[in-house]
């Protein structure tokens, strides 16, 4: 079992580059089941969920070529096995990502319910709700999508909620349905705009992406591209916050600011400084950071995996703040662990209240999610002495060599066995 350990106290000086979004690659990955053809997608990071959803892939007949460690070539011209078993996607709920591409390109899909973190419910009813309004078939049975349609009809599809999967796997399976499909109530999140723009280059016809209403004008067949993945927002906003945290000063490579909007609007309120251009986000931080109140919900507000990090800042920050959790309802698994670390914190329903103390101690603690370990790593840089987090294997499915990146800006951090 790897755990890390960290010595507190060490701004961080320095400049960092923001790898591809894990939020974009997966569902990019699984766009290559869309066609014949290769795809090529650059800036892949190197993640565990990554690693997975290759090896799913695989199964189904896909060939992959890893032609550096950030871009990969697929190929899914034949598809022998449209199953996506249990034993390799209950660590990863992005595997349902394949159902809709699968049911559009060869008409049948044997997928396994998804896992995931244990933060809340990922309900997959809006995933098939959709599909059954294009024509599929669809039983769930011994914990198994199975889905068959012979050909794919567009639809007018109104989401119940929104969710970011649920756009994903919809859109892509009407880019090979027969006619227009109009998804409402659409996710809005920048991955949605990334996929669009990489199906619109595989000769697909979407309008609207980005926005609530999503149209899909359904085409014969897709064909290759080579397509690079844009910069993941969360880790640019986890290191953001926790040169915030550590009153330092980062440079920031290949991160775009457009996307962050909600997170730097709270990263000024708490004082940091912030510039940025179209590639590059620089931000100083000379003082303890004032308390700030925040609230998730679906994007372009305030995004729910940046939470934790939040919570973590706050409990150095001067002053009391409210964190309100809408998103998703076990999202507070980490206040047991910041507590450890002396963090002064109530949980009362789906809101927090974290007062701020000058000086977290370092102890042992345990990673329960992804985002949640994140939340570790940033109050142990700004904890006294050392602080160990266990079960690191939840960071490593959403951040590349986190340890290499922090460590490169002056951060005491390292990883043992």
């Amino acid at each position: 079992m790897q755990k890390l350990l960290i010595q507190g106290g060490c701004p961080l000086k320095g400049e960092i580059t923001i790898s591809g979004a894990k939020n974009a690659a997966l569902p990019l990955l699984c766009a290559s089941l869309l066609t014949m053809d290769t795809v090529e997608l650059r800036n892949v990071p190197e993640l565990m969920d990554i690693t997975t959803m290759l090896s799913l892939l695989q199964q189904m007949g896909a060939t992959t070529n890893l032609r550096n460690h950030a871009t990969i070539e697929l190929s899914a011209r034949y598809i022998s096995n449209p199953t996506a078993p249990y034993e390799m996607v209950k660590t990863m709920r992005a595997a349902i990502l394949v159902l809709g591409p699968l049911v559009a390109r060869i008409g049948e899909a044997h997928i396994s319910l998804p896992g995931g973190c244990a933060i809340g419910l990922r309900p997959v009813d809006q995933h098939i709700k959709g599909l059954q309004a294009m024509g599929a078939e669809i039983v769930i049975e011994h914990g198994y999508i199975r889905a068959q349609a012979s050909k794919l009809t567009g639809a007018r599809i109104l989401m119940d909620i929104v969710t970011v999967t649920g756009t994903e796997n919809l859109m892509m399976a009407a880019t090979l349905a027969s006619g227009q499909t109009i998804i409402e109530n659409a996710a809005r999140e920048p991955e949605i705009i990334d996929l669009a723009h990489c199906l619109n280059q595989m000769g697909a016809k979407i309008t609207g992406a980005g926005t609530d209403i999503i149209s899909i004008e359904g085409v014969k067949a897709l064909h290759g591209v080579s397509y690079e993945v844009m910069p993941d927002r969360i880790e640019t906003g986890t290191f953001l916050t926790a040169a915030t945290a550590t009153a330092g000063e980062v440079y920031l490579r290949n991160a775009r600011a457009e996307t962050l909007d909600a997170v730097l609007s709270k990263l000024l309120e708490a004082g940091a400084i912030i510039d940025f251009d179209h590639n590059q986000i620089h931000l100083v931080m000379k003082k303890r950071p004032q308390s700030v109140n925040l609230r998730t919900a679906p994007y372009p507000a305030f995004p729910t995996d940046m939470q934790a990090q939040f919570m973590a800042l706050n409990s150095i920050a001067e002053g009391t703040a409210l964190i309100t959790e809408t998103i998703f309802e076990n999202r507070f698994m980490h206040v047991q662990e910041l507590k450890r670390l002396n963090a002064d914190i109530t949980v009362e329903g789906n809101t927090a209240v974290i007062r701020g103390i000058q000086q977290l101690d370092g102890a042992n603690v345990m990673a329960t999610d992804l985002r949640a370990s994140a939340s570790l790593v940033i109050a142990g840089l700004v904890a006294r002495d050392e602080t160990t987090i266990d079960r690191i294997y939840h960071l490593d499915r959403g951040y590349e060599s986190i340890e290499r990146k922090l460590s490169s800006v002056g951060a005491q951090i390292k990883r043992v066995t």
